[in-house]
């Protein structure tokens, strides 16, 4: 089980360094944004390829954050009984969720997007507007978000695993002010509360 805890280990410092590399994405999403309303409004001028950037830079954030806000434990969640359950019981809905619900759409979505990127990418597609930009890069970002889920989705698996059998306290609890407990790196040589 030390060996899936590395490997947890891992997958987690991945998305975390992906997350805060898309915490930058938005920044620039907003210059390229705000840039291109003052030259579309001030001098009259724009770009397909300036929107069409916009929405690049948008799909980037939300599919290769999509592994980093699970796990932040940020995602959307229907809490009306969960929140109330012992922590045993939430391991193992998590578990059965992964394993039942994350894992396969994540898998079925990243098989079915990838011929579409590689068609993409072997026709060199571009966007049909005027002054568009080259397809294929934002097509891959669609397998390559899922995959870090499902790398994520993994992680979370293994935590929750560790934790039913004792080797860490309970994974992705949020404490006072939103923080979510030590990193698992810290964790792994504790015994739960």
């Amino acid at each position: 089980m030390q060996f899936l805890l590395g490997v947890s280990r891992f997958i987690d410092r991945l998305n975390e360094l992906i997350g805060r590399l898309v915490y930058w994405l938005i920044l620039v999403s907003v210059l390229v944004s705000s840039g291109n309303a003052v030259v579309r409004y001030a001098i009259s001028r724009s770009s397909n390829g300036w929107l069409e950037i916009q929405w690049y830079l948008f799909s980037a954030v939300f599919l290769l954050g999509a592994g980093y806000t699970l796990l932040r434990n940020e995602h959307v969640r229907i809490d009306i009984f969960y929140g109330r359950l012992n922590p045993r019981a939430r391991a193992w809905i998590d578990i059965l969720g992964g394993v039942f619900f994350l894992l396969p759409m994540a898998l079925i979505i990243m098989a079915l997007a990838w011929p579409l990127f590689l068609e993409s990418w072997t026709r060199n597609e571009y966007s049909t507007d005027a002054g568009g930009l080259i397809r294929w890069p934002v097509k891959l970002l669609i397998p390559t978000g899922f995959l870090l889920l499902v790398l994520q989705g993994l992680s979370e698996i293994i935590k929750r695993v560790a934790f039913l059998i004792g080797l860490i306290p309970e994974p992705g609890v949020r404490r006072a002010h939103g923080e979510l407990d030590e990193p698992l790196e810290e964790l792994s040589g504790k015994a739960p509360p």
